[in-house]
Order: C-alpha cells, then structure tokens, then sequence
C-alpha cells in the first residue's frame, strides 16, 4: 500500500529496500566491533542479558542535538536502570524470550540469543548499501535524539569516521487544521485515505494535489 501511495504521489522508486532480517550478521558484526574497541559492553538487565553502547566513551555524543552528556536529564526516553553504566547508554542487542523473535549473536564469546536495538538496525543497514560515510540522511524532527544521535554514536566508533553523513535533513511533523497530527488526537490522516476516500473535504484527492499541498510547506515547517 506504501509503494502504491507513493506512486501516486509521483516519487520515484527506491534503488534499496532493505529488510532489518537480512542484515543481522551485519548488526552482529558491528556491535562485536564496537565491544572490541571499548564502546560497548555486555550486561544483564530486567530480562536477561544485554549488550549496551557506552555513550561516555564517544568524546562527540550529542553534537547532532547540541546536547552534552553533563546536561542530559534522565526521563521519559531514557530509562534509567542498575545495570547501565549510565543512564544514557542504548541497547544494541537485547536477549529474547522463548516466544519472541530472536538469533543468535556472538559477543565477547558468549552466545546470546536475541534481537538488535532500533538504532543498530539502520547503521548496519546504510553501511552495507551506502558505505561508512554517504551523502544524506534524511528523517523526521522527532528523530534527532535519541534514534539519529545513537546512529551517528555507533556508527563513527565501529567504523573510525568523523561522520555518518555529510547532511542531515529533519523535516516538519504534518498539521492538521493547526495542530500536529497524531494518532492520540484522532487527526490522523493517511495518504492512502486522502487518495481512496471523502474523509478530508467530502473528495477524494488526486496524488498530485496532496504532492503539492506537502510541498507548499518548506520541508523543516
């Protein structure tokens, strides 16, 4: 339904869609990495064992955001738990239960059954198709810190760079009548519902008017 939707909207395709599932060895390749060089370390959290990014041992964490480790209060997005060294560090894998998901990572030569972290699933994923340093990365305003700032974090470490990407581009959250669009507001709109029915005017919209509704808009707005 994406692609369709995006078809309509007259954006081309992709060269890449790559699947977090056909990346593990990669994901499991630079947390090992990343341990190896002494940013990451293994330790056992409230559901068994976990390896963790060690944000101390990165001089630049927080330069995407402007933040500084010393001025970072610990809250709603950063869990504060025993096992860390600090209260900022990530999780890179994460042990599974029996009836979850999981394979099987090597790290430190102990075996642990489990799943990446969000944030080392698209670092392995950008290394493999547009190397150590690409061009542009794009993402929402929401996504500076923490998911962009950890990606940047783990993905210098492992692979020796002063950089993940030469530009960053952040763009806006969409409004409804004013006000951010959002699930929790019931103003939630998809670009399949504006295309295939009257909710948004009592019409339905063809792609090239909601591309250029979107685009009325600079992208950071």
């Amino acid at each position: 339904q994406f692609q369709a939707d995006m078809k309509a909207l007259g954006c081309l395709e992709p060269s890449v869609e790559p699947k977090a599932t056909e990346h593990i060895d990669g994901m499991v390749e630079m947390i090992s990495t990343l341990i190896a060089k002494g940013n990451a370390y293994v330790a056992t959290g409230a559901k068994g064992r976990e390896v963790l990014f060690d944000v101390t041992k990165d001089d630049d964490y927080g330069v995407l955001s402007n933040r500084k480790l010393d001025d970072q209060q610990a809250g709603a997005r950063v869990a504060v738990e025993s096992h860390k060294r600090n209260p900022g560090d990530f999780v890179l894998w994460k042990e599974s239960a029996a009836d979850e998901p999981g394979w099987d990572g090597v790290f430190d030569g102990e075996t642990i059954h489990g799943r990446p972290g969000w944030h080392i699933e698209c670092s392995a994923m950008s290394k493999a198709h547009l190397g150590d340093v690409f061009d542009i990365h794009g993402g929402g305003l929401d996504l500076i810190f923490p998911h962009h700032e950890n990606e940047i974090a783990q993905s210098c470490c492992a692979n020796g760079t002063d950089r993940m990407a030469n530009i960053w581009m952040h763009n806006g959250y969409l409004q409804v009548e004013g006000k951010k669009m959002s699930k929790s507001d019931g103003n939630f709109i998809t670009v399949h519902e504006l295309l295939h029915t009257e909710k948004v005017g009592g019409r339905k919209w063809t792609g090239e008017v909601v591309r250029m509704a979107i685009m009325m808009t600079h992208y950071r707005e």
